[in-house]
């Protein structure tokens, strides 16, 4: 694996879906690289005690989640964000305390960085996050319907650099059109990446989506796009990767 793989495997694992599915209305791909990791015994302690109340498995049983009703499992009615590959979750939890109106629902594979999380989450003691463990995409389906979503952030998802591996990239025209169809109109889509390659089929993906436009950092929208700078992203510009932001807002009908 090249170092920019390898930075991007340590840092994100981010988006995830299984293997292909006949018929499958959104085809699947294999997006997320395996890695073992322990809980330290502070982690342990976090996750025993805050898990089952601010965290749930995308699938159950072996069976995809049922529909999330936010507005129970936050306590409120408030706009929903969903936060692909969270990764330890910096951006996450940056973004939620600057934005206390705002419920976030961060999805991830790996356990280690959803304990990170949850442990910051702790000892910030914030009320606006929530977890959830497995497949973006069963997230998306299952657990999430049409125009639910205020907004959607993912953020540096595995570029899978080489060629053979552009398949197994989560920002296919096929996750971009189920991630449009459950924003609500006026949604967002904020992604980022500092693979240009990655950045350019991105960008044509979400260009094509006939329910997203495109719109620019400055532009009123309804969540803010300020994200929060990470160490591997600090690492990405000191190695000269540019770091491309995208952003679409959901057509309004009419």
């Amino acid at each position: 694996m090249s170092d920019h793989g390898r930075m991007h495997a340590q840092r994100h694992g981010g988006s995830t879906t299984p293997d292909a599915v006949a018929a499958h209305p959104y085809p699947r791909i294999t997006s997320f690289r395996s890695r073992r990791s322990a809980l330290t015994e502070a982690q342990q302690e976090v996750w025993d005690r805050l898990w089952p109340e601010l965290g749930t498995q995308a699938r159950q049983d072996g069976e995809p989640a049922p529909h999330l009703d936010t507005n129970a499992w936050f306590g409120r009615h408030a706009p929903v964000v969903l936060e692909i590959g969270c990764g330890t979750g910096t951006s996450t939890l940056g973004m939620a305390i600057a934005e206390p109106d705002i419920d976030v629902v961060a999805v991830e594979v790996y356990r280690r960085g959803l304990a990170q999380l949850l442990s910051a989450v702790d000892r910030e003691g914030l009320t606006n996050i929530r977890l959830v463990r497995g497949d973006a995409v069963d997230v998306l389906e299952h657990m999430f319907a049409t125009g639910e979503l205020t907004g959607a952030r993912v953020f540096f998802p595995d570029p899978w650099p080489k060629s053979r591996h552009h398949k197994r990239r989560l920002l296919q025209p096929s996750t971009i059109a189920l991630i449009a169809d459950r924003l609500r109109p006026g949604g967002v889509l904020h992604a980022a990446t500092d693979h240009a390659g990655y950045a350019e089929q991105i960008a044509e993906a979400g260009d094509a989506e006939p329910l997203l436009q495109r719109v620019q950092p400055g532009d009123q929208l309804p969540i803010s796009v300020q994200r929060p700078t990470t160490k591997y992203e600090t690492k990405a510009r000191h190695a000269g990767s540019a770091v491309t932001e995208l952003l679409w807002l959901k057509r309004r009908r009419g």
